[in-house]
């Protein structure tokens, strides 16, 4: 059966429970903390930005090698092949994990295809080419053809990201102390991107959250490929409010009427924090 594999993705797309049920994408679930202890599966959102702005510290850590080969390998024993899109190579170890699970599940499982994608993206960025692959599934179309749209597709997927703390930067190692505390003094924003190699990069900056927000939007409107026929996502930090100015200004500029709004979730978050806004869709480059 051409259709007889199962579509891996993890938590750092930004995809929760239920749209993972209705991608019928399984879901690996990167290790959580918040002041050192785990978190568990069903927390609140909204609680855990509240926690961040209080200055509770969360956490993250990479999928181990162990973790996702006893996942595979279920599949794999159930005769499944397996497509797994990482998260980026170049913001976590997780796809070099996989990798080496492929490589050692391939030995044990040679009638079996075992696909390793890295998806050189993040959030719901990362969700929409999950999203894609899932679209994709459903109309009858190959584990071959799907890894070949997203290898061919990933860097047209742009990621646009302002932030409203600096804070969470400077201590990701984003930028300087120096930096931030005059940043936030002159209420500087910076404009943000995923590049070519998956890693976040400062792009841009604008004065206050209104201009920082525009900025975004003008970005979307110099890159975007066929605005109408296409999904585009936002991202949220917990500030709907200002996904929902940044969804209005895309529908107005562009008349994109295709725009899902989504919490960033805390795998991002933890380290871009509370008022973090993201703007994902297809363009001519990132």
């Amino acid at each position: 059966m051409v259709n007889d594999f199962v579509i891996y993705a993890d938590t750092a797309s930004d995809i929760d429970e239920k749209r993972a049920e209705a991608y019928d994408v399984q879901l690996i679930k990167l290790p959580l903390t918040m002041d050192g202890s785990p978190l568990d599966d069903h927390f609140d959102t909204k609680v855990f930005y509240d926690k961040l702005r209080d200055g509770a510290v969360a956490s993250t850590s990479a999928a181990n090698t162990a973790t996702l080969t006893d996942l595979f390998e279920k599949e794999l024993a159930a005769g499944k092949d397996v497509l797994y899109i990482a998260f980026s190579s170049g913001l976590s170890v997780t796809y070099g994990c996989a990798v080496l699970a492929k490589e050692e599940l391939e030995t044990r499982f040679p009638e079996r295809k075992i696909c390793v994608v890295d998806s050189l993206a993040a959030s719901s960025g990362y969700g929409l080419l999950v999203y894609y692959a899932s679209k994709m599934k459903k109309d009858g179309n190959s584990i071959d053809e799907i890894e070949q749209f997203i290898t061919e597709n990933r860097l047209h997927l742009c990621h646009q990201f302002t932030v409203d703390d600096l804070f969470f930067l400077k201590r990701g190692g984003r930028i300087s102390a120096a930096t931030a505390l005059a940043g936030s003094m002159l209420n500087i924003k910076p404009v943000l991107h995923v590049d070519d190699e998956g890693h976040l990069i400062n792009i841009g900056k604008a004065r206050g959250r209104l201009a920082s927000i525009k900025a975004l939007a003008d970005k979307m409107v110099d890159t975007v490929i066929n605005p109408l026929e296409q999904k585009v996502m936002i991202g949220h930090g917990d500030c709907e409010k200002d996904a929902q100015l940044l969804a209005e200004m895309i529908r107005k500029q562009m008349g994109i009427t295709d725009i899902e709004i989504y919490y960033i979730g805390p795998v991002i978050g933890a380290h871009s924090g509370p008022g973090t806004l993201a703007l994902f869709y297809l363009g001519t480059q990132r």
